[in-house]
């Protein structure tokens, strides 16, 4: 699901804000629902990776409270936060580097190492960065542990930057996780910022898309200097 789809704009969207605004007052509930709306986001366009993202929320919320109960003693909380690294590159190099290096040892070595056919989650590099950002905040005693799993899901799943980013910090937005405040003008402010980047997106990238999947295409003896520049200018905006 990608934000200017028809799915995203008339029936997600709405049906999220419409709930999450029915239970504002309540901060408990409106975080669980605004984690289940981003899991169900997630989930919506990857099915299959559902649960390795949930994997990477339990066990980095768990080395968050591992790290922040043995803050005290530095050799503790510098082994669970070397274990929790190793955990977070371990998952993200199967899935992004595992096949890379399979064909590499391959290739260099003229081995016939079996090659896995490892699907990408989508998103990964962004959540597992995200999370490893928590337990390191944590650690560094720049933001306050999260005994609640709820919260901890929801600052990694938040389906607003999950696919795409920007990877934000922890300590940026835990206030606004459990303390946020809710008024007419930032509603406006952030409607008008939407529809701007809603109208760049149609009018102007998916145009400019359509240049350079053409470009792309070509073979390169199609493909002229002029073509080829124009097709650059037109990636770069």
């Amino acid at each position: 699901m990608v934000f200017s789809s028809i799915e995203f704009l008339f029936y997600f969207l709405p049906v999220t804000l419409a709930g999450y605004f029915l239970l504002k007052r309540w901060r408990g509930a409106s975080n669980i629902f605004l984690a289940v709306m981003s899991l169900g986001f997630y989930a919506f366009g990857a099915p299959k990776f559902f649960l390795i993202m949930m994997a990477s929320i339990a066990m980095n919320w768990l080395f968050g409270l591992w790290v922040d109960r043995v803050r005290e003693d530095r050799k503790k909380a510098k082994l669970a936060l070397t274990l929790m690294v190793i955990f977070n590159l371990g998952l993200l190099g199967i899935y992004k580097y595992l096949m890379f290096l399979m064909n590499s040892l391959n290739l260099w070595f003229g081995l016939r190492l079996p090659v896995p056919q490892i699907t990408l989650p989508i998103g990964i590099s962004f959540f597992t960065f995200q999370a490893m950002s928590y337990v390191i905040d944590v650690y560094r005693g720049k933001g306050q542990v999260q005994k609640n799993l709820i919260n901890v899901c929801l600052y990694i799943s938040f389906f607003p930057q999950l696919i795409a980013g920007p990877i934000v910090r922890y300590q940026t937005v835990a206030d606004e996780i459990q303390n946020r405040r809710e008024n007419l003008d930032d509603f406006t402010e952030g409607t008008v910022r939407f529809m701007r980047g809603l109208c760049k997106k149609m009018l102007l990238a998916n145009n400019l898309g359509l240049l350079v999947d053409t470009a792309f295409g070509l073979e390169t003896a199609q493909l002229s200097v002029v073509s080829a520049w124009l097709a650059a200018c037109a990636y770069l905006m």
